[in-house]
């Protein structure tokens, strides 16, 4: 029986995933990449004194990327080197507060002094909660990759997953019930920077991912997240994927009901029995499959881009001993930044900004008494509006002086590299729907906090990966839909049925 030829577009983390899984199940691969490197948007910036992870800073759920080297055999150990965070990020207020997260609550409660014993009674609350939705969906949605809403009731039972999602709840009213505490409230809400969304529209489902970073804990890829991207590009080579860098696919083949082939830039054709997509849903019906505007807006309405960011990457000469490796600086008014940012759609006046700090970890990453700092606070996606350069400027403005208000005394003053991206750089570089980071947002009233499913309506042999399509967005969710699709392909090949 001849073997059968998946043809995937896009090395992401994803597009690596589902390479890696088809060529461990017998399958020819061949992946298609348009930049130089393996791992989309886990990319790196070195300059002669600093290193910068572009893309992804948090691997969380290390076992999901372990389950691809196990697969073959192999340990992910032998390949690269991780290393768990005791104290997991630090949380800045504007009152002067800090609240430190430790990876587990126990030490969380231990170490901050300023929570009172009914905040830590109600931490424990929300811990539980959290990890009783992270249980509830476990089998269903990540074991067995369930893809949408009546699947999910079929599976557990309408009542049974009503109550066990939480069903009537946002992300945001769960904590809400449960924390009093408005700085807690806030540092669990978010948690939602994961999937790029608001925890106030976002389903209280996406609690989970509180606890699921508790249990499993959150690590560093030594020496930056690229050799993680590294390692699994060595495996899939090891495995027998057919990787071709600097390749793009300008068009997908079509005959009824299937997809048959691409055309490469190169102006070859390549034929396919089951082609994989890492390039999100939206811009792969629009430039590759050459949907019509108006589907395209359709679609749009209910799988809405998640957000985009402005991202500073910062070399400083001077050493801030109160940063963490991972911190973030909270808005005085989370309420008002979400609304901002994913109803007003502008820029946002006070934003909560996330700030990495790898060399407090990892001293190679910048010279000794100085800092390597990434920023990135969370902003719209590119509107049919955008916003200028000016506009960004004026925001990294706005940004300097919170981080300089907050305690980054002089901060400006040290810089001495500077780089900064924004959603049309995001959007050039990885062809993401309008310049967003993490996929499709996540909204209770739109889409129920579901993504695209991860099989083509429109042509059966033709499968999603990455951040547009279920389970999500994060480096762990997007690497698992690789192997997902894998299982879904072998199915279909076998004549099974997962349930």
């Amino acid at each position: 029986m001849p073997i059968k030829k998946v043809v995937v577009i896009g090395g992401g983390l994803g597009g690596i995933s589902a390479a890696i899984r088809m060529a461990q199940s017998g399958y020819r691969v061949d992946l298609y990449e348009q930049n130089d490197h393996i791992g989309g948007k886990v990319n790196r910036l070195t300059t002669s004194q600093f290193g910068f992870d572009l893309g992804p800073s948090i691997l969380t759920m290390p076992y999901i990327f372990e389950q691809l080297f196990q697969h073959s055999g192999k340990e992910m150990r032998d390949y690269v080197d991780i290393e768990r965070l005791p104290l997991q990020w630090r949380s800045f207020f504007p009152s002067g507060e800090t609240i430190d997260l430790y990876d587990n609550v126990a030490d969380t409660i231990d170490n901050n002094s300023t929570l009172t014993a009914q905040d830590r009674q109600e931490l424990m609350s929300f811990y539980d909660y959290a990890e009783r939705i992270h249980r509830f969906t476990e089998q269903g949605y990540f074991r067995l990759g369930l893809d949408t809403l009546p699947e999910i009731l079929t599976y557990h039972g309408p009542f049974k997953a009503l109550r066990g999602f939480d069903y009537f709840s946002t992300m945001q009213q769960a904590i809400n019930r449960r924390v009093s505490n408005p700085q807690l409230r806030d540092m669990l809400g978010y948690f939602i920077k994961y999937v790029g969304s608001s925890s106030y529209d976002a389903p209280a489902v996406l609690s989970m991912l509180y606890h699921m970073q508790q249990e499993q804990g959150l690590w560093y890829v030594k020496g930056g997240m690229h050799h993680l991207a590294q390692a699994l590009e060595t495996l899939a080579r090891e495995e027998g994927v057919h990787i071709h860098t600097g390749v793009g696919v300008e068009n997908i083949q079509t005959s009824f009901d299937k997809v048959v082939g691409v055309r490469l830039t190169t102006g070859e054709s390549v034929e396919a029995d089951y082609l994989i997509s890492n390039m999100e849903v939206i811009p792969t019906y629009r430039e590759l499959l050459h949907f019509s505007d108006k589907k395209i807006e359709r679609l749009e309405k209910i799988y809405e881009p998640a957000s985009s960011g402005l991202v500073l990457h910062l070399g400083i000469d001077k050493y801030f001993p109160q940063l963490a490796h991972h911190n973030f600086f909270f808005t005085a008014d989370s309420k008002r930044n979400y609304r901002e940012v994913f109803h007003d759609k502008i820029l946002p006046y006070d934003p909560t900004i996330y700030l990495v700090n790898a060399n407090k970890t990892d001293p190679t990453q910048a010279p000794q008494g100085y800092e390597s700092i990434k920023v990135l606070p969370h902003i719209p996606y590119i509107q049919n509006q955008p916003f200028s350069q000016e506009d960004y400027l004026q925001l990294k403005e706005r940004v300097l002086d919170k981080l300089e208000a907050m305690g980054l005394d002089d901060l400006r003053a040290h810089i001495v590299f500077e780089d900064m991206w924004t959603p049309e750089d995001i959007e050039h570089h990885y062809r993401s729907n309008r310049g967003a980071i993490y996929g499709v947002v996540a909204d209770k009233k739109k889409n129920k906090g579901f993504k695209f499913p991860k099989q083509c309506a429109y042509f059966n042999n033709l499968f999603f990966v990455g951040g547009s399509v279920n389970p999500g967005g994060g480096m762990p969710m997007v690497t698992l839909s690789g192997q997902q699709v894998a299982d879904k392909i072998n199915a279909i090949e076998h004549g099974e049925r997962r349930d």
